[in-house]
């Protein structure tokens, strides 16, 4: 395990990384919060593909990321994370959307819990799920961030929120 922390408009973001895959993406604040423990040795270099991609995503450049991607989670979650990835640049799905993208259309708790699991902020982007009512529901770094990303998405001209 390998991490390296840069800054961004949503605050400083802990990139983690397993055999040089990268497996997390942290916010300040982050709920559940990680065990920074687990983390590893500090390694600026190896994360250059995923900065740069952060940097056009920030920019407006990138709508979509291209990196090697190891979440830890069950199989269950996998196949949430993977749904999430499915999510249009701008725009929104429902915790139903997915449950029913992966086949299992009465599991909307359990998509939930999945999607507040995501260990993959911004580049998984579970701050594209909203409730059935189209409402903001919770967001591992706070709604805040999760409207700050979605006006982003949306093309809003936005100051930092950290």
């Amino acid at each position: 395990m390998t991490h390296t922390i840069i800054d961004s408009p949503i605050g400083d973001l802990t990139l983690v990384a397993r055999d040089g895959a990268l497996s997390g993406i942290f916010m300040t604040d982050h709920r559940p919060a990680p065990d920074p423990a687990g983390f590893g040795d500090r390694d600026d270099a190896l994360f250059a593909d995923a900065v740069a991609q952060l940097g056009e995503y920030w920019s407006g450049e990138r709508t979509a990321f291209d990196l090697v991607l190891d979440p830890a989670g069950s199989p269950f979650q996998r196949r949430v994370w993977e749904a999430l990835r499915a999510i249009p640049y701008g725009e929104t799905r429902t915790y139903g959307w997915i449950a029913a993208r992966i086949g299992q259309p009465t599991a909307v708790r359990a998509v939930g819990l999945a999607n507040s699991r995501n260990p993959l902020s911004i580049v998984v982007p579970c701050h594209r799920v909203v409730g059935a009512s189209g409402a903001l529901t919770g967001y591992a770094g706070g709604v805040e961030r999760k409207r700050f990303l979605l006006d982003h998405e949306a093309g809003a001209r936005l100051d930092s929120v950290a």
